[in-house]
């Protein structure tokens, strides 16, 4: 069996930043689809046609700020591979969004993080092999 994640849902407070962040991460990306419920709450599709991230509008404050890697259950961030890490960071950087990459050098990836406008962090990681045993190395 082939296991493909296929989508994210995630609730911003703010869908168009999230977008623009979105966008300059992934220029392919294109909403697929922008709707809002009955009850005023507003959700977007954007992706590719294979896959996709769902953004809902939160409609209420969390009573603790979430802050990536304190030990709070949640989400510390998503991983993404690229085809240019670098070409990416240029493009978040030059547009503003703040990198969290922390030191990691590795002889067969290169990886970025990049924090969005709501302090979520993202992962991006370039692969400069296809064997797994050398993607999947961790013993550095």
């Amino acid at each position: 069996m082939t296991v493909l994640l296929e989508h994210a849902n995630i609730c911003v407070r703010d869908i168009d930043e999230m977008i623009l962040f979105l966008q300059t991460a992934f220029p392919e990306f294109r909403i697929r689809h922008d709707a809002t419920d009955t009850d005023g709450t507003r959700w977007v599709h954007i992706g590719t046609d294979e896959t996709y991230i769902s953004l809902n509008r939160a409609t209420s404050e969390p009573t603790q700020k979430w802050i990536p890697y304190e030990g709070l259950p949640g989400v510390n961030h998503l991983g993404f591979e690229v085809d240019d890490v670098e070409a990416l960071r240029d493009r978040l950087k030059s547009t503003g969004y703040e990198d969290s990459t922390v030191p990691n050098e590795h002889p067969y990836r290169k990886r970025v993080y990049f924090y969005d406008h709501e302090g979520n962090d993202w992962e991006f990681v370039q692969y400069l092999t296809n064997d797994p045993a050398k993607r999947n190395y961790y013993e550095l």
